[in-house]
């Protein structure tokens, strides 16, 4: 779709959660619910029947002055407890914004552009050193941390400003 698309033609507005618990209804697959950042909408997801959300802004491409995907995180953690697991996308760079992202609650992360720009430099032997270097650094990130494995994550406290 070319970038100068409108909105109205782009997204589904009179898409409602009615319409994500038909299809809860329809599959039996694991239901995924992408771009979410405020923790009543991952409770609604739950509630219709999500097994996880992805807290995500887009990139903060969608609406400008949007919060960062992590700085909503914990918010979505604490709404939906251990009901779903939570996933975090957007900003995920290195290895420490993985660390940064388990500690803060997240079951895992999306990696988009880092593998995009090494599959557009190298194809996909890139891809495959662009993981390996993201799990190095996370592997290295865990140990400074002081963590035995990424489930360790969870018990590190966090400083939170703002």
């Amino acid at each position: 779709m070319p970038a100068a698309t409108p909105t109205d033609v782009s997204f589904a507005p009179a898409l409602r959660w009615t319409d994500l618990a038909w299809l809860r209804e329809q599959v039996d697959l694991p239901l995924v619910v992408k771009g979410v950042l405020d923790p009543r909408d991952a409770v609604e997801a739950v509630r219709v029947g999500a097994d996880a959300v992805v807290v995500s802004n887009h990139g903060g491409r969608q609406l400008d002055g949007a919060p960062a995907s992590v700085t909503m995180l914990p918010e979505v953690v604490d709404a939906v407890g251990d009901r779903c697991q939570v996933l975090l996308d957007s900003g995920i760079r290195g290895g420490t914004d993985v660390l940064r992202a388990l500690a803060l609650g997240a079951a895992g992360v999306l990696v988009g552009r880092p593998l995009l720009w090494a599959l557009a430099a190298g194809g996909q032997p890139a891809a495959r050193d662009a993981l390996a270097l993201l799990a190095a650094e996370l592997a290295d990130a865990l140990t400074l941390a002081g963590c035995a494995d990424p489930a360790a994550a969870a018990e590190l406290r966090t400083v939170r400003t703002g």
